[in-house]
């Protein structure tokens, strides 16, 4: 799987992350985005960098990778554009679909199959496949709160004024 393959299977056009349009992006639609390394495309290893959903593109990529805003992958993903280069380099393209989250992780299995790991900016410790929840931490014991102070009682002694 490369960028050339990914137009069959319904992906835009890659367009240059530096000189996106706003506008050229989908409006809050269920959307697949792909990031391209235009320097490696055509060689025998995958050009693709990162597989990633989003309902919002215009926020995931102007509000996340551009801007840096948001979880540990998108900060990532904003220090390798900025801080490495790769504005330069970097291509995005979509696919509009009904359900970001399936379409994603059919990607990232394909994806790992022919190339035994995942895209380069993907986390490779997170399995997009679903799998089971992990077993519930032991909960943990509630402080016990301290016992209010006793009342001082009232003597005949301690009433009398000097």
């Amino acid at each position: 799987m490369n960028s050339l393959t990914l137009k069959e299977k319904g992906f835009s056009e890659s367009v240059p992350l530096k000189n996106l349009p706003f506008s050229s992006l989908p409006l809050n639609k269920g959307t697949v985005l792909v990031l391209v390394d235009t320097l490696r495309t055509g060689k025998p290893d995958s050009d693709i960098l990162y597989i990633g959903k989003t309902k919002k593109p215009n926020k995931r990529i102007f509000g996340g990778y551009l801007s840096g805003y948001g979880g540990k992958i998108t900060r990532k993903i904003n220090a390798m554009l900025l801080d490495d280069g790769y504005m330069e380099k970097v291509e995005v393209s979509w696919m509009l679909t009904e359900d970001p989250k399936a379409a994603q992780e059919e990607l990232l299995e394909s994806f790992k199959k022919e190339h035994g790991k995942y895209p380069a900016w993907n986390n490779p410790a997170k399995k997009p496949a679903k799998s089971p929840k992990k077993a519930a931490s032991p909960a943990k014991k509630a402080a016990k709160a301290k016992p209010a102070p006793k009342p001082i009682k009232a003597t005949a002694e301690t009433l009398k004024t000097p």
